[in-house]
């Protein structure tokens, strides 16, 4: 054919390798996908297990340093002890009630242990943030105050070191956009060795008469991206599209082989 180059041998083993080594890779970061889709469906089908079960015991202080998200949160537990309303920590929110707080309030346990309890959702109104003002306990507040005046349940969630406000904690001017357990927890003086590494979400209806602000609890979300699906789909789409391309130049370059032969 007139003004036409054909491929040489060698151009066509490159392209071959390349046009190979692409739909291996596409289709393999598709199987990657559809085994974390599976992983997913697991966790998932673990948690509304968890989420649904009858409460039980927190994790002992001997677990605390193997807690993690998948083996641990949204475990319903049931603790008992009582509140440190004066420590509380605000920790901005945005719920279906709109913006606001989260009221991370801790729990002297019976065991003499400190746990957070997020206790609920309060609306943003002027003031709130600077009301709950900073304060740091000099002493270990839980001796005095191990009894059993609260039962609570609630579900474990893990701590939250960033944010969902893409800012960073204050806590020299109490401004937390994070639940941040150990930083929490340094800014108000809790042990560090005593208290849980956790937090917990109070179910609905856990506040005890007469508690501060009385928050909403039980506004949990147990909800997990899982776009895996979707992403196998594209690059298994994205392999035959390869393949299909190498296929097409491949027939083009025996068919301008031929024409220059019959030539």
């Amino acid at each position: 054919m007139p003004g036409h180059t054909p491929r040489g041998p060698a151009s066509r083993v490159l392209l071959a390798a390349f046009a190979l080594l692409l739909i291996v890779l596409f289709a393999g970061l598709g199987t990657w996908q559809l085994m974390r889709l599976q992983w997913k469906l697991d966790l998932i089908a673990r948690v509304e297990q968890r989420v649904h079960a009858a409460p039980g015991a927190p994790p002992p202080v001997a677990r605390w340093a193997g807690i993690t998200a998948e083996s641990d949160e949204y475990r319903r537990v049931q603790v008992a002890g009582t509140y440190l309303y004066e420590y509380t920590t605000p920790v901005q929110a945005l719920t279906e009630q709109g913006s606001g707080y989260w009221l991370l309030t801790p729990l002297c346990t019976t065991d003499g242990h400190v746990i957070l309890v997020n206790r609920g959702f309060i609306a943003a109104t002027p003031g709130e943030r600077t009301r709950y003002a900073p304060r740091k306990s000099r002493d270990y507040p839980c001796a005095a105050n191990a009894g059993g005046a609260v039962q609570l349940v609630g579900l474990l969630r893990i701590s939250e070191p960033k944010g969902f406000f893409l800012r960073t904690n204050d806590p020299a001017a109490n401004r937390w956009y994070a639940r941040d357990v150990p930083a929490i927890a340094a800014a108000r003086g809790l042990p560090a060795t005593l208290t849980a590494p956790y937090f917990i979400d109070a179910a609905a209806g856990q506040n005890p008469a007469g508690s501060p602000d009385q928050p909403q609890g039980g506004l949990t979300v147990v909800s997990f991206h899982n776009s895996h699906l979707m992403y196998a789909v594209t690059w298994y789409a994205l392999a035959l599209m390869v393949a299909a391309a190498w296929w097409w130049a491949t027939r083009g370059a025996g068919r301008a082989g031929n024409d220059e032969h019959d030539d």
